[in-house]
């Protein structure tokens, strides 16, 4: 029998074995928490003795968890989520406060906002640890299963537990290059130029050129590439033009002129980009977690000149 009984468990060790399981590595789950990879390894020792199982084996250049190590993640969660409740009746004071968190943006939303949060943490934290995640085309499970502790991206997941609350609303214009060309005056002009757009790595498009295609709109597009941030060496010295978010123009494609599409078809609104940001209900009145998302909105409002009220979260259904 193990020497070790069930008050051997702890927190910390229950979200490092559920940060393996989720990475399927040690040394994606030790830089995702912050911590080293013996802390990880220690940690797992403990649980293996405490469960009498060996929770991971080798698999490749990777580990894979065991039929009973699975089994043992939604309990781990929900024991998470009870001490987590436990806890959110304190309040939060973030002198002396560490925090270590993930979060989850693609690459307009990581580079126009969390620079500005990482620095605003930093200034007020005693610590902070924090790693950015591709959120790709993000679906509850995200949030559901602790991948991370905010999203931010302009298709929040939808579910009961889910709770959003807009961050922003960005508008597409069309961008290029000045010294190359003159921006597009008419809906023919702008129909017929080479276009330059994006595909995500998961073969997802823009929702703008999906909303194009669906209303029958045809446009020349000659080039695609996987980000936003890819775009800026495509179309420097280039007559193409590029329909994306406006806020852009603040940091990847700075270098850019930018003008109004000139296409009058388009139903009201096509051209609006809502920005979200999402956690899941357990942290809803966690004060900690609401404390970190008063930063965020916070740089949004300096960073981008916008009012910090806007509307009451809400769960998604």
């Amino acid at each position: 029998m193990s020497k070790f009984d069930h008050l051997e468990l702890d927190g910390h060790a229950l979200r490092l074995f559920l940060a393996v399981l989720e990475d399927g590595s040690v040394t994606a789950a030790a830089e995702r928490l912050g911590v080293t990879q013996s802390a990880v390894s220690h940690n797992l020792t403990k649980l293996r003795r405490i469960m009498r199982d060996p929770l991971f084996t080798k698999s490749g250049r990777g580990i894979v968890a065991t039929a009973h190590a699975q089994s043992l993640a939604t309990q781990a969660r929900f024991l998470l989520d009870q001490m987590q409740a436990f806890a959110s009746g304190a309040d939060f004071d973030p002198k002396g406060a560490e925090m270590t968190l993930t979060i989850a943006a693609n690459d307009l939303q990581r580079d126009l906002l969390l620079p500005g949060l990482f620095a605003n943490l930093e200034s007020k934290l005693s610590d902070i640890r924090m790693a950015v995640v591709p959120s790709l085309l993000p679906g509850p499970a995200l949030l559901r299963e602790n991948r991370c502790d905010l999203l931010i991206s302009p298709r929040p997941p939808e579910g009961v537990d889910i709770v959003q609350k807009r961050l922003l609303t960005d508008h597409y214009v069309t961008f290029y290059d000045p010294e190359m060309r003159d921006a597009p005056v008419t809906a023919q002009e702008y129909l017929s130029a080479r276009h330059i757009s994006v595909r995500y790595g998961n073969n997802r498009t823009l929702e703008f050129d999906d909303l194009l295609e669906n209303q029958g709109i045809d446009r020349n597009i000659v080039l695609r590439v996987p980000n936003f941030t890819a775009i800026a060496e495509f179309l420097r010295g280039s007559q193409m033009i590029a329909t994306l978010p406006s806020f852009l123009q603040k940091h990847a494609l700075r270098d850019f002129a930018i003008a109004d599409m000139p296409i009058k078809t388009l139903d009201d609104g096509t051209t609006d980009l809502p920005v979200y940001m999402c956690w899941h209900q357990r942290y809803q009145h966690d004060p900690s977690h609401r404390w970190l998302r008063d930063q965020l909105e916070d740089v949004v409002a300096t960073k981008l000149r916008m009012p910090t009220k806007q509307p009451l979260a809400q769960q998604t259904s």
